[in-house]
């Protein structure tokens, strides 16, 4: 008896025997890190969201990715109470509010991406206010996101992502501002397909097959002065010394 007791030991540990004598599963490689940095309104952003990046979840370029976004753009805090003003208004700053709010609520990136997806629709087609019916059509509960916007938690949601912006280096010049691999693309960003695909180190999907073997080479901006250009449409001083007004370029207001 007392041998068949050890002999069913034996046959229940084996598998951890023979699990810590085989060398471990290899891993997968690793995803290559994709970063958007943008703002709601930005109307390029909106855009570049619904046209282009919607796109990787259909073209199976999804699994090569760890993507990351980040609503802030180009607004700025002010004061001791770190009060946020936003580039297109306080509509902007609300709709950064609520799509930060959505990636703290709904950490799966399908589901964040999704409402979000639906909210930068809507702004595309001028519809930003219906904004509140993306929770019905995604099929998500709008509790956590209101709960959120209307308390501290969205600000303080609001202000990490406004230091995880302002700790880009280089610093970004506009948005959208896409990053693949550490790399900002600049004005390169609709081809961020190219960049990931050459930085994946996987089997590829099948949308780099497509890309062809002559992949763009990333732009070397030269940053005149200290300050970052910001994509605003405003005039502003050179902060070159000479006191000059210069036009800086970017998306329409």
């Amino acid at each position: 008896m007392a041998g068949s007791r050890r002999a069913l030991r034996f046959v229940l540990l084996l598998p951890a025997i023979l699990g810590a004598l085989l060398p471990p599963a290899a891993a997968g490689p690793p995803k290559v890190s994709l970063a958007l940095y943008y703002e709601s309104l930005c109307p390029y952003c909106s855009r570049f969201i619904v046209t282009r990046l919607a796109g990787i979840f259909d073209s199976g370029l999804i699994h090569a990715v760890d993507l990351l976004l980040v609503p802030y753009g180009n607004a700025h805090v002010h004061g001791a109470n770190n009060t946020i003003s936003c580039q297109h208004g306080p509509d902007e700053c609300l709709l950064n509010n609520v799509e930060a709010c959505a990636i703290d609520a709904w950490p799966d990136l399908n589901v964040h991406f999704g409402f979000i997806n639906c909210v930068e629709d809507l702004v595309m087609n001028r519809k930003r206010e219906e904004w509140e019916s993306c929770f019905q059509k995604q099929g998500l509960d709008p509790k956590p996101v209101m709960e959120c916007y209307n308390s501290d938690q969205g600000h303080k949601l609001s202000l990490k992502y406004g230091k995880q912006t302002d700790a880009l280096v280089p610093p970004h010049k506009y948005v959208p501002w896409v990053v693949v691999d550490g790399q900002p693309l600049y004005e390169d960003y609709e081809n961020f397909e190219a960049y990931v695909c050459k930085a994946y180190k996987g089997h590829p999907p099948k949308i780099c097959q497509g890309l062809g073997r002559d992949y763009p080479i990333v732009q070397q901006v030269v940053e005149a002065g200290n300050g970052v250009t910001y994509n605003s449409g405003d005039f502003e001083l050179d902060e070159g010394g000479d006191d000059k007004i210069k036009m800086v370029q970017g998306d329409d207001n």
